[in-house]
């Protein structure tokens, strides 16, 4: 029989001490309790019995007497360190039997015996890990005592001034004010400098980690912080931690170091005139009449402790998707309609296709067109059954503007089947490399098609470019009567027309008709080169970038010599919204920055050093927070000279910026050159918490308000070139009525039925987009696919564009979809925002994808109408089969789906079955589609169900692959329907030969 369970038989732990000596207790209970294995469950037995009370008791008794004995006291002491770990109340327990007391004594008596004094310090860092006691402990002297054991370097007693420190440290967790209240600060830092000096060995690493902890819990105190800088520690510290990065042994040191400098930085000001957004709109609900609060210093100050710095360096770091209602008790049953019945009939008018003969809708390309955008619109950028779609195509290989389907050159599934892609890994590539010649292979003088790009280099020498003016054109500059501007127009004009590489599905002239009547806040009189010019994807995929270790130290590092060092220190302001225009002086080193363009974002931007900036964005109109996305154009730089630049007031807690996603890069003399590619950039890339902090009483939010700093270093490829730099591939209001209608002149109108509309105007007076694609009008199902709701999320477009062209395609997937199904298509359901460079939110400052319970006509017209469009089609019977909205991540890789949720969809059908006793897995909120529809079968190679991966592992995704995502959403449709109970047998027996021509059987993809 086990010797605990025989405890059983004879009662509780007390009853043994009672009727036993408490030496021989002790000894027997020595063995079982502080064996190697099994110890866990003993311990937690004799808590259960009182054994905690029974050690305390007989700690107090023993020690009591005149003459203690320690044969009884060490062993005791052992089995306290071991039991009190386990047992919650341990503190409290020692409190009221007096054992705090009686341990201090002892050690206070045991000052030169380090055998003894070992044993009562072991037992004073259990006492010292509850609050309660570990105050009490402060206020009997404990602290006094500690310091007197923890001496400046020696080799002696080690043990003892390491279990010591470590005592000390627990203590100030909870009495680290009377620390700061009797000067222990500077103390604690000499002693820490002492052991640094003189450990050459790293022998005492423990020791140097537990003095730093003591200095980390007395700086979440705002007076420990204060005493902290001014005893010259962020000094003490930055040298001890600059000077052994690289020493892995010190690993613990430089991490307690590293979390101390940043605890310590004094909070400042972001350096902004105020905190809500440089734009303002008058809208109902806003008034925007009274001038914006000025921020002070006083709105940062720091009300109390400090918050536990989280290294947001791991992945781990968990966000609340706030786009996602994670209790399921509080899904809400089926709303009743949110306006008159009546009032759904307007919506007839966008549903033609249910009351007309396709003949009769059939539609005129170009009849939307105005006269300007007729003139200037260049309809030979479409392609061909010979050209590759998303490449560039030379002048032999564009179509005469004939209109056909647009077709592929490689049928979805056969790519599908085969697991073939599209793009190929180029080779990882050095940080200091240029991304440029890693994407085109070809070389400098070769275009991405293979064409010799010799003769615009002929025509146009690099030093008579005028960067300036090409690379940021006006909207109006075809129309204007200024000379310089004809000019430039005129220049514009011979590049085009000298440009051998026409982007399929982009006409920069039609571009530039579609700026011209889109309307901004500000006002954008220009525009940004890479969206007038256009954009071809790269050949091949690149990969993530491979992070060095240690980067986020050291940019910790240098930002805390900007502190203490700063006589390098520039501090000069070189872009400012809110400043008086041009603030920037060409004749200057500095670079050049400008964001005033469609869907740009950069604030200001603030010389730092030589090379160095740190640059602000702009929060959403009317709003002061949302600070992500940014766009701007930056000029004036060297060549081969590594720039950095400082994002400095992000919100976001974490980012995909540090695991290997890197910003996107369009050079200007790059397109000029051939190679018209928006390329992914940046090398030492992390994303951290920095100093800058406001407080509760301006966030109105329950705790102040945190900024993080996304920092990149950049190598341009040309000197004196101009550079656009953004979160993510861009794609503008302006881009996607461009897009749409090209794709109009690309259809063959007698096959495809497509029609653009405008479902409502915006706040802002920029119409909203609704189109219809099919192949004849006649009853079917419906599919209502929306897009861009977050501003920010402009992945989401590119996703859209790949959606679009695939479902006008000749694809055999795409004529199959078209002739079953009628999509509703909203591509960018929040254009106010996209324009005007927002992340998240409407001219009103709200998340509009937060309104779709009960939104407003005249607040939120973009969500009522689209949510009056779905009620129309509920009330005729005509509900849609699938309704999708697509988005991007800031912190999720890869692929993945928020599907329904069970229960919402057992209320909005009406089913008979009961809903209380229903319980439901939260994870259907990240699934590839239900659980019985595993898309992931038929897309083989392409997707995986429990990982969502677009198998790209170790690849960014570039628009190439985005658009093919789209293509896949196209098939995953497709497969839903063949999987659905209501699949007709006509479109089974037309799927299943179109499987069989791709030498596969129907049920061999949807058994899988």
């Amino acid at each position: 029989m086990d010797w605990l369970d025989l405890l059983a038989v004879q009662g509780t732990f007390k009853s043994l001490f009672q009727h036993h000596s408490s030496k021989a207790s002790i000894l027997r209970l020595r063995a079982p309790l502080l064996a190697p294995s099994g110890t866990d469950r003993r311990i937690r037995y004799m808590i259960s019995k009182g054994g905690s009370e029974a050690l305390l008791q007989t700690l107090v008794d023993t020690a009591r007497t005149a003459s203690p004995d320690y044969v009884i006291l060490l062993p005791l002491f052992r089995l306290l360190a071991k039991v009190g770990l386990r047992d919650k109340k341990f503190g409290q327990k020692a409190l009221e039997l007096e054992a705090l007391d009686v341990t201090l004594i002892l050690a206070r008596k045991n000052l030169c015996h380090s055998q003894n004094l070992l044993h009562c310090l072991w037992a004073l860092r259990v006492f010292a890990s509850s609050v309660t006691t570990g105050a009490m402990l402060g206020i009997n002297g404990a602290m006094e005592l500690l310091l007197k054991v923890i001496t400046p370097y020696t080799q002696q007693r080690t043990q003892v001034i390491r279990a010591a420190a470590e005592v000390l440290a627990a203590l100030l967790k909870s009495s680290n004010r009377r620390a700061v209240n009797r000067s222990y600060v500077p103390g604690l830092l000499r002693l820490h400098q002492d052991w640094h000096s003189h450990d050459t060995a790293n022998s005492f690493v423990p020791i140097r980690r537990a003095l730093l902890l003591c200095l980390k819990h007395i700086a979440k105190l705002r007076s420990g912080r204060e005493a902290f800088l001014a005893a010259q520690g962020m000094e003490i510290l930055f040298s001890t931690i600059q000077n052994c990065l690289d020493d892995q042994s010190l690993e613990p040191v430089i991490s307690t170091g590293l979390q101390i400098l940043r605890q310590c930085y004094p909070k400042s000001p972001l350096p902004l005139v105020t905190s809500s957004s440089a734009y303002s709109f008058p809208v109902p609900g806003i008034v925007t009449s009274e001038t914006p609060r000025v921020l002070t210093e006083e709105d940062y100050e720091d009300d109390g402790e400090e918050e536990e710095d989280k290294d947001s360096d791991s992945e781990d770091v968990k966000e609340e998707d706030d786009d996602l209602e994670t209790d399921v008790n509080k899904l809400s049953s089926k709303p009743g309609l949110d306006r008159p019945e009546e009032e759904l009939m307007q919506y007839k008018a966008m549903c033609l296709e249910l009351s007309c003969s396709f003949e009769e809708l059939e539609s005129k390309p170009g009849d939307d067109l105005n006269s300007d955008e007729t003139e200037y619109a260049n309809h030979h950028h479409i392609p061909t059954a010979a050209s590759p779609k998303g490449l560039c195509l030379n002048k032999d290989q564009i179509s005469g503007g004939q209109e056909k389907e647009v077709p592929v050159q490689t049928s979805l599934l056969s790519r599908v089947k085969m697991g073939r892609s599209s793009v190929h890994v180029t080779s990882k590539r050095g940080p200091g490399m240029n991304s440029y010649r890693n994407v085109h292979s070809n070389g400098p003088g070769i275009g991405s098609s293979g064409s010799d790009v010799s003769d615009i280099q002929a025509s146009f020498r690099e030093d008579a470019w005028d960067m300036d003016a090409i690379s940021c054109p006006r909207i109006s500059a075809s129309f204007s009567n200024s000379t310089k501007t004809r000019e430039t127009a005129e220049f514009i004009d011979q590049l085009l027309q000298t440009y051998p590489k026409p982007m399929v599905f982009h006409d920069p002239y039609l571009y530039m008709a579609k700026a011209r009547r889109t309307t901004s806040v500000a006002d954008f009189s220009m525009m940004a080169f890479p969206d007038f010019w256009g954009h071809c994807p790269p050949l091949s995929a690149q990969p993530m970038l491979q992070r060095k270790c240690g980067v986020q130290r050291i940019k910790i590092l240098e930002d805390v010599r900007r502190l203490i060092q700063p006589s390098d220190i520039i501090n000069k302001v070189v872009f400012s919204l809110d400043e008086p225009w041009p603030l920037q002086d060409t004749a200057s080193d500095c670079l050049q920055f400008f964001s005033a363009f469609e869907s740009g974002n950069l604030r200001k931007a603030i010389q730092v050093r030589e090379f160095e900036y740190d640059l602000l964005v702009n929060a959403d109109v009317n709003s002061t927070q949302h600070q992500q996305w940014f766009y701007f154009k930056v000029s004036g730089m060297r060549a081969a000279v590594p720039y950095r630049f400082n994002i400095i007031n992000c919100e976001k807690p974490n980012s995909q910026f540090n695991y290997g996603m890197q910003l996107t890069l369009y050079s200007v003399k790059e397109a000029l050159l051939g190679r018209p590619t928006w390329v992914r950039t940046g090398y030492d890339i992390c994303y951290y918490k920095n100093h800058y902090h406001q407080r509760t009483a301006v966030t109105g939010a329950a705790s102040g308000k945190c900024y993080y700093t996304l920092t990149f270093a950049v190598t341009f490829p040309h000197a004196e070139d101009a550079c656009y730099l953004a979160y993510h591939y861009p794609y503008t209001y302006s881009a996607l009525l461009t897009h749409l209608d090209i794709l109009e002149k690309s259809v063959n109108h007698k096959q495809v039925y497509f029609r653009q509309e405008v479902l409502c105007q915006t706040l802002g007076g920029i119409p909203v987009l609704l189109t219809t694609w099919s192949s004849s009008v006649r009853q079917r199902p419906y599919q209502v696919i929306t897009a861009r709701v977050h501003p920010g999320e402009s992945n989401a477009s590119w996703v859209m564009k790949g959606t679009l062209e695939f479902l006008v395609s000749s694809d055999p997937v795409a004529r199959l979809l078209r002739e079953n199904f009628i999509f509703k298509i909203i591509p960018m359901l929040n254009p106010d925002g996209v324009i005007n460079g927002n992340h998240r939110c409407s001219l009103r400052g709200e998340d509009l994808n937060r309104q779709w319970l009960s939104p407003s006509a005249h607040l939120q017209p973009t969500i009522y109408h689209a949510k009056g469009l779905l009620h129309y089609l509920g009330s005729i019977g005509r509900s849609p089969m699938v309704f999708c909205d697509f988005h991007g991540h800031s912190q999720k890789k890869n692929v993945f789906l928020y599907g329904c949720s069970i229960k919402e969809t057992l209320w909005q059908a009406e089913a008979t079955v009961g809903t209380s006793n229903l319980s439901e897995d939260v994870s259907y909120r990240v699934r590839i589609l239900p659980p019985n529809h595993r898309l992931s079968s038929l897309i083989s190679t392409l997707f995986s169900l429990l990982t969502a991966l677009f198998n790209r592992q170790g690849l960014q995704f570039g628009t190439g692959e985005l658009e093919e995502m789209g293509a896949m959403f196209c098939l995953g449709l497709l497969v839903l329907e063949l999987k659905s109970g209501s699949c007709s047998h006509q479109l089974l027996t037309r799927a299943a030969a179109l499987l069989n021509a791709e030498e596969e059987s129907l049920d061999v993809y949807l058994q899988r």
